[in-house]
C-alpha cells in the first residue's frame, strides 16, 4: 500500500476534527443562548388550534 493514502487519512482526520470543534465552539457562543432557549421551550408551548378543529379543517 501506498504511504500517500495513510498520509491523506491523517489530513482527513484531522480536518474532521477541526470542523467538530470549530461547530462545538460556534454552538457554544452567546450570542446563540436567546435561540436555543427559545428552541428548547416550543415543546412546551399550546397550539393556538384546539385538536378538534385541527381534524375538522384537514377535511374541508
Amino acid at each position: 500500500m501506498n504511504p500517500f493514502w495513510g498520509h491523506l487519512a491523517g489530513v482527513l482526520i484531522v480536518l474532521m476534527m477541526v470542523s467538530f470543534v470549530g461547530i462545538w465552539i460556534w454552538a457554544w457562543r452567546r450570542y446563540h443562548k436567546p435561540v436555543f432557549d427559545r428552541m428548547a421551550q416550543l415543546p412546551m408551548q399550546d397550539d393556538d388550534i384546539p385538536a378538534g378543529d385541527a381534524t375538522q379543517e384537514g377535511t374541508r
